[in-house]
Order: structure tokens, then sequence, then C-alpha cells
């Protein structure tokens, strides 16, 4: 079987959201066939016209480009919650993928999403389900997490059917909990084991 991507696509802030990342990056990797591409998208402020000051980030993952968007066979899309939505940088470079959405490059590929609160009521849910909506423009397919999964019973702290989530706390240096890294892992496990079953390229 000839190895595929999952790009697993985050913005973080203050770290929680990376960390996230890393978590559903390793389920991914746990399927055969497929492998993580974990890749970020540089701050608003950082933006000149509609270029990125610098190509290359001074640490962690690579910016996200068009191909690695074109060429990958599921997205899982992950941001800090900002007023329920996902935050202005990821929010950004969803909303410059207009060729893609011409070309139909994303149908039929399945697509996650994930975040990270401050609190347990800061709107983590609507941040989920906000994010997928651009992906469904897309024409990808949501993946969810379902009740068949434990830890999505017993939580205390982050997780939801709409996709991973993690309570950071109000400094964001809470660690992830054992049932959120179950249910990023499980996340990542679904996407690219649906990914095979779609036989997408």
């Amino acid at each position: 079987m000839t190895e595929k991507t999952i790009l697993v696509l985050y913005y973080s802030r203050s770290g929680a959201t990376a960390k996230m990342a890393e978590h559903i990056a390793a389920g991914v990797n746990q399927v055969r066939g497929q492998r993580a591409l974990v890749r970020t998208v540089p701050p608003v402020s950082d933006h000149i016209g509609d270029q990125p000051q610098s190509d290359i980030p001074d640490n962690g993952p690579l910016y996200c480009t068009e191909d690695d968007l074109r060429n990958c066979s599921g997205l899982i899309l992950g941001s800090p919650t900002r007023f329920g939505n996902m935050a202005a940088p990821l929010k950004y470079f969803i909303d410059s993928t207009t060729s893609l959405w011409l070309s139909g490059d994303l149908i039929d590929k399945p697509a996650a999403v994930f975040t990270s609160t401050s609190s347990m009521h800061g709107g983590n849910e609507s941040t989920l389900l906000t994010m997928l909506l651009p992906l469904m423009h897309h024409g990808m397919v949501a993946v969810g997490i379902p009740y068949s999964h434990a830890a999505l019973h017993h939580t205390q702290t982050g997780g939801t059917p709409y996709g991973a989530s993690h309570i950071a706390g109000p400094d964001g240096t809470l660690p992830i909990s054992d049932d959120e890294i179950n249910l990023c892992k499980v996340l990542g496990q679904r996407v690219a084991t649906l990914a095979n079953a779609l036989d997408i390229h």
C-alpha cells in the first residue's frame, strides 16, 4: 500500500492546540497506509498584503501550502476558540483556498476538527461546528467521534462528538487529560481509516 498523508493543520498561540495536534498525528500514524503531515499557519500580523513576511516559521512545523492541502487524503483542522469560532489566522488561510474550491480538489476527502478553550463552557462546541462549515463547502466528508469510544462518556474535561477538544485553563497551561489524549488519537485514527476506505489519492 502506497503511503498517503493526512494533513493535520492548526494554529496555536499558547501551545495547547499544538499539543493536541501531536496526539492527533500519533493516532493517524497508527493506521497503516497513512502518515500525518503536521502544518501550521502564520499569525495574521505576519502578513503583508496576501503574503506572509516569512515562508518558514522560526520553530515548529512548516507553514501549510496549497499543495499540502491539495495532495492530502484527509484533513484535520485545529484552532483555539475565539468567541465561539476559529482564530483569525486559520480563518485567513481557509478563506484563501478558493482555487481549491473551484477545482474541487477536496471533494469527498474526510475532514475533522479540534479545538482548545480556556474554560469548560468557552465555546468549544460552537467552534468545532463552525470550523466544519467551510470544509463542507469544499465537499469534504465530516468525521466526528462516536459514543462507542468510552472516553467520550466519562471525560470530565474536553471531548465532544463533533471533534476533539481540550480545556486549557485561563493561562493555557492545564495538561491534556488522559481522556482528551485518547479522543485526539481516536480522531486521527478515524480520519486515516476512512481515507483508506474512501481510497482518496
